[in-house]
């Protein structure tokens, strides 16, 4: 199959922008992490017209997709897992082609993924964690419990996709799938909520109650980024002046509800500054000693 798909990618790899070619090919005859395509090409470039370019080929009954990706969208990507397909990509495609065994130390920091980008990505899952489960809880309580089942649901993933983290893994695309094997506490939980008997009241208080107690035993090791940013100076900070926080950015939609389970937490303390109006304070935050 290599052979057949070489006319597409070879052009490419005398090309001085060129970093780095793999191909990867499914192995089931339904493939996720191929987006069901028999092979995927992924050629990473340092300059491009295109930052993100997308060809699809068909030969012998078969189809390929070709993706010419520039570095630093493939590395943003890696770092905020905005496309988790091409992390999937680079850990279990074949290098065929590495200038500077670019690729290869790719994989390796992958493979090691060191502290400060473990940091970033459990931030991000639980700030999508609390924002669910912050809109869940207020669907329940509006009694709206269909809608409040689906936060839930998606509250569940985000804690899956955290506890693989936790471990020292990337998430991939089949979450659940490597949860059972990574952290079948998880996984059991998970199973035991969405199988309950209960009807659909009881079973999104059940489920509440669950991931409530998940988040305060995972707070302190999924805030830390957050923290670490907030102790650089030792006034409080205004919410504004952490949105645009250029290291927060990533998650900057859902800093409100992290910052308000970090304060109901005891974490962080609330600071209230005078303003022109006699009635109305300005609110700001700062890390509790």
């Amino acid at each position: 199959m290599e052979d057949i798909l070489r006319p597409i990618y070879q052009e490419r790899a005398s090309n001085p922008d060129t970093l780095g070619i793999l191909i990867m090919e499914k192995n089931e005859e339904i493939s996720p992490e191929t987006d069901n395509f028999d092979t995927i090409l992924l050629v990473v470039v340092s300059e491009s017209d295109q930052k993100w370019l997308v060809k699809h080929y068909e030969y012998n009954n078969k189809s390929a997709a070709l993706h010419v990706i520039q570095q630093d969208v493939l590395e943003d990507w890696i770092n905020t897992s905005r496309y988790r397909l091409a992390m999937e990509w680079i850990i279990n495609g074949k290098i065929i082609y590495d200038r500077n065994e670019y690729l290869k130390d790719l994989k390796e920091t992958l493979r090691v993924f060191p502290s400060d980008k473990r940091k970033l990505k459990l931030a991000i899952e639980f700030s999508k964690l609390t924002r669910n489960y912050s809109e869940g809880k207020n669907l329940y309580q509006s009694e709206d419990y269909l809608d409040s089942y689906s936060r839930m649901l998606r509250s569940l993933h985000y804690l899956g996709r955290i506890s693989i983290i936790e471990k020292g893994y990337h998430p991939e695309v089949m979450v659940w799938k490597q949860v059972k094997r990574i952290d079948p506490q998880i996984y059991k939980l998970y199973e035991e909520l969405i199988r309950s008997k209960e009807d659909l009241k009881k079973k999104v208080e059940l489920m509440l109650i669950a991931i409530e107690f998940s988040i305060n035993k995972i707070i302190d090791i999924c805030s830390e980024h957050l923290i670490e940013i907030m102790q650089k100076r030792e006034e409080p900070w205004g919410f504004g002046e952490l949105k645009v926080h250029p290291e927060l950015e990533v998650y900057m939609y859902d800093l409100v509800s992290v910052m308000e389970f970090l304060i109901v937490s005891g974490k962080v303390e609330v600071y209230l500054e005078e303003t022109k109006s006699n009635v109305i304070s300005h609110r700001k935050y700062k890390v509790k000693n």
